[in-house]
């Protein structure tokens, strides 16, 4: 799965502040990633997180 720095990812559970969309701040064995909703930032290794990637939106799709 090709993510990239910069793009949100839809996951399929939410964090516990009731978001759903994560933005990506680094990539590579493990994500970084940062809340929409609350701002807290967390590392997730790659095989976790990309089980739980319901969507990603791309930087260049957002209006």
């Amino acid at each position: 799965m090709d993510v990239c720095r910069g793009d949100i990812l839809v996951m399929k559970k939410k964090h516990p502040c009731g978001e759903f969309k994560m933005l990506v701040l680094r990539s590579g064995m493990d994500f970084k990633l940062r809340c929409l909703g609350c701002g807290r930032e967390f590392m997730i290794p790659r095989a976790k997180a990309e089980k739980n990637i319901k969507n990603i939106i791309r930087e260049s799709e957002e209006p």
